[in-house]
């Protein structure tokens, strides 16, 4: 059960549905996470969460953004994850209900992998490849574009949400 209601989700939904797309696709396209999209993602939970969530509720989604940021910061540092992908896990903590933290882990595990192997097969197409020769995530090497995946969990989980009890 996602412990955001169905109102609320689809309501988050409405400005993460064209910025989940738009990352995922600039992730795909130049492996690269803008400033300016995760900004504006994060400026919409934070107009819109303060008339969705109690105040106790919206403060400490705003202190889960603290957090994943500092915890990206740290991972970014030991280069294990690129700083876009770090920002944009940061924006998107507000979108999660912390007693969901379980759920949004297995759930961000299986858009990783269904991402990471969509893309590796998706890169053997050749059609598909050459419709979209410029893309450098099709010759990043051993990097991966995080975006799609990220923008799967967050997109998915408003979905399931805004579904939920319908």
């Amino acid at each position: 059960m996602i412990h955001t209601t169905a109102f609320q989700s689809l309501i988050l939904l409405i400005p993460a549905l064209p910025l989940g797309l738009w990352i995922a696709f600039t992730d795909l396209k130049y492996m690269r996470i803008t400033n300016k999209s995760v900004m504006v993602l994060a400026a919409a939970f934070a107009v819109l969460g303060i008339f969705l969530f109690p105040m106790e509720a919206y403060l400490w989604r705003l202190a889960q953004v603290l957090v994943v940021l500092a915890i990206g910061f740290v991972l970014n540092a030991l280069r294990l994850v690129g700083g876009g992908d770090a920002k944009y896990a940061a924006a998107m903590a507000a979108y999660f209900a912390a007693s969901d933290l379980r759920l949004v882990l297995l759930l961000f595990a299986a858009m990783l992998i269904g991402a990471f192997v969509t893309h590796r097969v998706a890169a053997r197409v050749p059609a598909l490849r050459n419709a979209t020769q410029d893309w450098k995530s099709w010759t990043a090497g051993k990097d991966f574009p995080m975006g799609l995946a990220l923008s799967g969990t967050l997109l998915v989980y408003l979905l399931a949400g805004a579904l939920q009890g319908a």
